[in-house]
């Protein structure tokens, strides 16, 4: 199901299809990718059937949110070519299985899709609608040293407030917020 169109993405459900659970694998078996992505993450991917446990992993913890969060595929549509993924979803507390009010918007690219501009983007498209259903601020996190996720928060319009500890199990985030008033 397609979420969001913009200049040049589709915003769409992950499939179970061959091509999408290949790309999946591709994106999240890849140190350079999954090294930003936390501990607890059960990341990197080592065989391609693990990306079927990952897209189940995503429907499951989006099941009850109807097409407001997700975790999409962002597919480029010129080419067809899905360049990663790109998330809205209630924060995790401290406790990981316990969502906080908090909302998160985050993106994760394949290499070959890095600096093109697809997570400001596709970020800019699913912050607009967010803030259009009454959200007042949403979060992005992003691990310590991951430069280029930080200059994409910035690019934005996203503050950064430090780093914080409230989600993730309390690991350590540089944390950025745009208000809707923002």
């Amino acid at each position: 199901m397609t979420v969001l169109i913009t200049e040049r993405l589709l915003l769409r459900d992950w499939t179970d299809s061959p091509a999408d659970l290949d790309r999946i694998f591709d994106i999240y078996s890849r140190d350079e990718v999954v090294r930003w992505l936390g501990v607890a993450s059960g990341l990197p991917l080592t065989e391609p059937a693990q990306a079927a446990d990952r897209l189940a992993l995503w429907r499951d913890r989006h099941a009850d949110h109807g097409d407001r969060y997700g975790t999409w595929a962002m597919q480029e549509r010129r080419t067809g070519l899905v360049v990663g993924s790109l998330l809205l979803k209630p924060l995790p507390g401290p406790d990981e299985s316990v969502p906080t009010d908090d909302i998160e918007v985050g993106w994760h690219l394949h290499p070959d899709s890095w600096g093109h501009g697809y997570a400001t983007e596709a970020a800019r498209a699913v912050l607009a609608r967010e803030f259009a259903t009454g959200t007042r601020e949403v979060y992005a996190v992003v691990s310590p040293g991951n430069e280029p996720s930080m200059a994409v928060a910035r690019r934005l319009g996203m503050t950064h407030v430090g780093q914080r500890t409230d989600w993730y199990g309390g690991e350590l985030l540089e944390t950025f917020v745009r208000r809707a008033d923002d």
